[in-house]
């Protein structure tokens, strides 16, 4: 074992991660209503009834809202009305898709298919969802990604004014054919931004626009698609979330609770109204996420603790969400509760999926090597690498925190020069991920490098991550304490009363007991 810890090879390819438990099929046939204020979609059918057409749009509206559940309830509906309406299916084989249910979704294609559609704007979109479906089962085959790409551009030609194929051209500019949207990069702005054209305050333009200007790391620009995109699905959870991403990354962070709180109050309703189980909705756990992570952010442990304890407790089946489970260990190790951490830690070394798995071994470590327990430690981290040397796919997802616990483990046992060269290019990789979660891990990522070098006693390194935090994100309490805590030490008192002022100020609304807020005000008393 080489400087105690082994290195890991990552694979850059990560798996479509759409995915959830299994939803209960009769859950997906229930009657539904028609519902007021999720977003107005229309791509006209022609011979379709106008009831029918009515709750196809619905399905399409819930499609870009990312919510599957209603999407295929309100397709289910719409065949109920008109049984060779062959769209809805298409659309149900997205819903089925999205809800981890692969087989089901192409059964919903292959009934499309059967109907043998004679509209050519119909036969256009089966076509195109064929061609989807394909390069999602092989994700790696570029080759059928381009050919996913090449009819879109086709029905692009043929339909220039159909809004929904600027849209679905858009989302396959992303690397992976499965992608819903989330991972629009730059490249997909033009193709929404004609949709908008098309169809003035379209409020799925708005949402994508969202998601690709935050990808771009122009969040101006999000927050402006991310406001409109609230106010025109106001009863959608994820439209309030989405604003509350950006909100709270221009610093406007209690304006994000206020959003994320909504979305909360939003799901809650919706699981009572309709005897929904929280498990089956991927976006409740992501909401909860956020909003502790907010809350932890403002110093409202107390909050922030039973929020970020339940979405741990959640069970999916989506790989980024499980590895983001990390949050909570972190969190605990964070607040000062390293046996509880430990505890968490091994839930996670005992699920299922290797990658997972991995990170409860990454968290473990954390909690030993910083009790001194290096031997202990090194273990586990070796047990993550064999877990991620086994992981077939998605082991990338542990890349920076495998990068981090290194430069740690170099930190604790004095090898300063080996512990900066790890750390630098994870702490440039963790801040270059505009992700809304990767952004915030990647925040409280540089504070628990700061806090490890400030206990390592490496104080120069921990100025440079209090600086690279300031960077990363300046209305942060955490950041100006962990710069004020080093202009302390090095006898910069001027500056450090400065910091310890701002601390003061950002955590103005923490928990009474909030440790670090107790000590700035200690600091700040002194003479």
């Amino acid at each position: 074992m080489r400087d105690g810890l082994q290195a890991v090879p990552t694979t850059q390819s990560i798996p479509s991660v759409h995915t959830m438990p299994i939803v209960p099929s009769d859950l997906l046939v229930r009657p539904i209503d028609v519902r007021a204020n999720v977003g107005d979609a229309h791509d006209a059918i022609e011979g379709v009834s106008p009831e029918a057409q009515r709750y196809y749009d619905q399905g399409l509206s819930y499609l870009h809202n990312f919510v599957w559940i209603e999407a295929a309830r309100s397709f289910n509906q719409a065949l109920r009305l008109d049984s060779h309406l062959a769209l809805a299916y298409v659309g149900l084989s997205v819903a089925h898709d999205e809800l981890n249910q692969r087989a089901a979704a192409h059964d919903a294609l292959e009934r499309a298919r059967r109907l043998e559609p004679a509209g050519a704007h119909e036969r256009r979109h089966l076509a195109v969802r064929e061609r989807q479906l394909t390069a999602e089962d092989a994700p790696q085959n570029k080759e059928s990604l381009a050919l996913y790409r090449n009819e879109l551009d086709g029905a692009l030609v043929e339909f220039p004014a159909d809004a929904e194929f600027w849209l679905q051209r858009g989302v396959a500019e992303a690397s992976d054919p499965g992608d819903r949207g989330q991972g629009s990069p730059a490249s997909a702005v033009p193709f929404y931004e004609h949709a908008l054209q098309l169809v003035p305050d379209y409020f799925a333009a708005h949402h994508y626009l969202t998601h690709a200007f935050e990808n771009s790391g122009r969040i101006t620009e999000a927050l402006a698609h991310g406001g409109i995109y609230a106010r025109l699905a106001s009863e959608i959870p994820h439209a309030r979330h989405m604003y509350g991403h950006d909100l709270r990354r221009v610093g406007r962070v209690q304006e994000a609770i206020r959003e994320f709180e909504a979305a909360d109050r939003l799901e809650t309703a919706y699981f009572a109204r309709e005897r929904i189980d929280p498990d089956n909705d991927w976006h409740y756990e992501h909401n909860l996420d956020l909003l502790g992570t907010s809350f932890q952010y403002v110093g409202q442990i107390h909050r922030a603790t039973p929020l970020l304890e339940k979405a741990f407790a959640l069970p999916t089946a989506n790989l980024v969400q499980a590895v983001n489970k990390r949050e909570w260990p972190m969190f605990l190790r964070a607040t000062g509760r390293p046996d509880a951490a430990l505890t968490a830690a091994h839930t996670l070394i005992a699920h299922p999926n290797l990658v997972v798995q991995a990170i409860g071994h990454i968290e473990a470590a954390h909690v030993l090597i910083a009790r001194g327990r290096t031997t202990e430690g090194a273990t586990e981290a070796n047990a993550a690498v064999a877990a991620l040397r086994k992981a077939p796919v998605g082991n990338g997802l542990a890349a920076i925190p495998m990068q981090v616990l290194q430069g740690e483990f170099f930190l604790r046992t004095g090898q300063r020069d080996k512990a900066r060269t790890t750390l630098r290019p994870a702490i440039a990789q963790a801040r270059a991920a505009q992700g809304p979660d990767e952004w915030a891990q990647a925040l409280f990522t540089l504070e628990s490098i700061a806090r490890a070098a400030r206990e390592a006693g490496d104080w120069e390194f921990a100025g440079t991550v209090a600086t690279e935090m300031i960077a990363h994100d300046a209305a942060y309490g955490g950041s100006h304490y962990a710069r004020a805590l080093v202009d302390a030490h090095n006898g910069i008192t001027d500056r450090a009363a400065s910091e310890f002022a701002l601390a003061a100020r950002f955590w103005s609304g923490a928990d009474p007991d909030f440790p670090p807020l107790l000590d700035v005000r200690n600091h700040l008393r002194s003479p």
